[in-house]
């Protein structure tokens, strides 16, 4: 039996699935069946991380979910999400994928920033700042080089590739640009997507 694989590559056997749960189902906080792990950069905190069913996460992405305070952190990937190439996820309360989701390669999502106020501190010396809890809603697809900071993304959503997301995008929308503004949402009356002034 063979299981279809999102990326270019075609085929992932049910024996290499079953060999990743039974290696590492004791290292995630959660680990479903069909879930993988491609050869990553880095995991860190992985007692803090969630794949659900079917979940795939593509090779030398960096997997991040420690808390920097009395908050406990968690990084959930959704049923059936697609994580591109060199991802950077990182969570130091809470980042959840929800189902479905794909990423292109090099998308970076971060529930939290450096400090930078003392200017009398190096910045890498300053600590790290929780901004807000980050959800990616089902369905929806970040392309290349996209950077989500501290914001929500609603369903089916179309983030163009190098947009930087700070500020909440509504479910329906397409965003661009940076700082990301929405271009486009869709219209349930007319059935088809609109421009946004």
């Amino acid at each position: 039996m063979k299981l279809k694989q999102f990326s270019p590559g075609g085929l992932l056997n049910l024996a290499q699935l079953c060999w990743f749960y039974a290696l590492n189902r004791w290292r995630y906080k959660k680990l479903a069946l069909g879930a993988i792990v491609f050869r990553p950069l880095r995991i860190d905190g992985a007692g803090n991380i969630s794949l659900s069913k079917n979940a795939r996460v593509q090779k030398y992405s960096w997997l991040f979910a420690k808390s920097f305070d009395q908050h406990p952190a968690e990084l959930i990937i959704g049923e059936g999400c697609a994580i591109g190439d060199f991802n950077h996820i990182c969570a130091v309360r809470k980042v959840v994928f929800g189902k479905n989701v794909l990423t292109a390669n090099r998308v970076y999502v971060s529930d939290n920033l450096h400090s930078f106020e003392d200017i009398n501190t190096p910045i890498m010396h300053q600590p790290v700042r929780f901004k807000a809890e980050v959800r990616i809603g089902d369905g929806s697809w970040l392309g290349e080089n996209v950077c989500v900071i501290g914001a929500r993304i609603g369903r089916n959503c179309v983030i163009g590739a190098n947009a930087v997301v700070t500020s909440d995008i509504p479910d329906y929308s397409v965003a661009v640009g940076a700082p990301a503004r929405v271009i486009k949402r869709y219209d349930h009356d007319k059935k088809t997507w609109v421009k946004v002034n």
